[in-house]
């Protein structure tokens, strides 16, 4: 499908890292490279911890640059002790949202019913949701890539209409290139991407030609150029890498034109 109607994507995923002084410093460095590449045909987004949210906001607000919140609850208020509800989003002036990133699913039991209803609760909010999917290096060598996505891209989106599909960002990230050095195969990245687009499809044809799919796992300056020149990759979503602004910067700059 022709990738025309979507603009590329780039977000960095800082995790759990960076104070607020930190952030600071970070964006001032961010914005002056990204105004010096001069690539407004490329969205970007940092994924901040909550702590920094604000600053970045507050940093960004004269520029581009979205700032995204890494999870959320469903419930727009209640008491889940630990929890942020959209609405906390939203008056920081937070753009959007990562869900089911494999590290909440691994480590803090985030399950396919949850994300089902995060989804909608994010676009209702008014925020832009990036749905995390992929498999493990075990489920990989055992062939149950496919099986794996059919379930969480079915399971995540099931309670959203067709017509929203679009509205919802996609990272596929292979657990096992996460964090590990390893990325991807070009033709592993191309094909697990080109079967989520399929999955949209399957209940919207328009969809899936509007929808962004974006690659995660080990994304660096070396190889984004080769990943995000793929016909159905969108972007990318950037881990460590994103923790440097220039390395960062770098990779933005190798979205295709």
């Amino acid at each position: 499908m022709s990738s025309e109607l979507r603009a590329p994507f780039v977000a960095g995923n800082w995790k759990m890292n960076k104070t607020r002084a930190e952030a600071r410093g970070y964006a001032g460095d961010l914005l002056a490279r990204l105004a010096a590449l001069g690539r407004d045909d490329v969205e970007v987004a940092i994924c901040a911890p909550f702590t920094t949210l604000d600053e970045m906001v507050s940093a960004s607000r004269s520029s581009r640059l979205m700032i995204v919140a890494q999870n959320m609850h469903e419930a727009d208020h209640g008491a889940f002790t630990g929890e942020v509800a959209a609405p906390m989003l939203t008056e920081l002036g937070v753009d959007g949202v990562v869900l089911g990133h494999s590290e909440r699913r691994q480590y803090f039991g985030e399950t396919d019913r949850a994300l089902a209803l995060k989804v909608p609760a994010a676009l209702a909010a008014g925020l832009l949701p990036i749905l995390c999917v992929g498999e493990t290096e075990d489920e990989r060598a055992a062939g149950d890539t496919d099986r794996k996505l059919r379930q969480q891209v079915k399971e995540g989106l099931d309670k959203l209409e067709s017509e929203r599909l679009a509205d919802v960002v996609i990272a596929y990230e292979p657990i096992w290139a996460i964090g590990t050095g390893q990325t991807a195969a070009l033709e592993q990245a191309q094909e697990a991407i080109a079967f989520v687009r399929a999955l949209i499809a399957d209940r919207s044809r328009d969809a899936a030609a509007r929808v962004r799919v974006l690659y995660g796992g080990s994304v660096k300056a070396s190889n984004a150029a080769e990943l995000l020149a793929l016909p159905d990759v969108d972007g990318a979503l950037v881990g460590g890498a994103s923790l440097d602004a220039e390395e960062f910067a770098a990779i933005v700059a190798a979205a295709p034109r």
